[in-house]
């Protein structure tokens, strides 16, 4: 199994699994919030393709969070799983949509800090994030990608679980993870060093391509 150094590693790993898009017009590599946008990165410098970030946030069921019923993504995009929100008080759906929508507005304040709106019409958005737990962050950041506009939406990450592929197999057009241990453990388990991600780090790194 391998263990990757840092992030950057990982990021270019993934990218020598990627080299088809590299250059390519409509090409956009995102990366989720925080870990996943120093792998991005590293992909879209390695490409020769445009960085962005995807600002995602899971609407998770008060007393399970890990089960989403939905998420919210930029400019006002709502993603619902109605089997699940349906059984859900609406006192207690706008409870966790109004908690999630200002953190989701407070991240995109300040790692846009005046970059553009996100704009995937058309485009081919690679969604990047550092690892696959349940993959439900990642099947929401799919979902608003393609409200968003995307015509094709990859998911690249260097490791995850068997299950989380699975999943997001049947939402993203390609689903690339470079490791699926049958003995899956947390994300962190698989890096040398595995810290905790700043905002500082992310504007960084969103600054250093822009």
């Amino acid at each position: 199994m391998t263990t990757y150094r840092d992030r950057e590693e990982a990021g270019q790993v993934l990218a020598e699994r990627l080299t088809d898009l590299a250059g390519r017009p409509d090409a956009i590599v995102l990366g989720l919030v925080r870990g996943g946008v120093l792998v991005a990165r590293v992909i879209a410098d390695r490409l020769g393709v445009p960085l962005d970030v995807l600002v995602v946030r899971k609407l998770g069921v008060p007393w399970a969070p890990e089960v989403a019923y939905g998420a919210l993504g930029p400019d006002g995009v709502q993603v619902l799983n109605e089997m699940v929100a349906d059984r859900l008080a609406e006192a207690d759906r706008a409870e966790v949509r109004q908690r999630e929508q200002a953190e989701l507005e407070r991240r995109e304040r300040r790692y846009r800090a005046g970059r553009p709106q996100l704009d995937l019409a058309g485009k081919t958005a690679v969604i990047a994030d550092d690892g696959l737990a349940t993959g439900a962050t990642a099947r929401a950041a799919v979902q608003v990608a393609r409200h968003l506009g995307a015509a094709r939406v990859v998911v690249a990450v260097p490791v995850g679980s068997d299950q989380a592929y699975e999943m997001l197999a049947a939402e993203a057009d390609q689903v690339v993870i470079v490791e699926t241990p049958a003995d899956f453990a947390a994300v962190g388990a698989y890096y040398d060093d595995f810290h905790e991600v700043s905002d500082d780090e992310v504007t960084q790194a969103l600054t250093a391509t822009a």
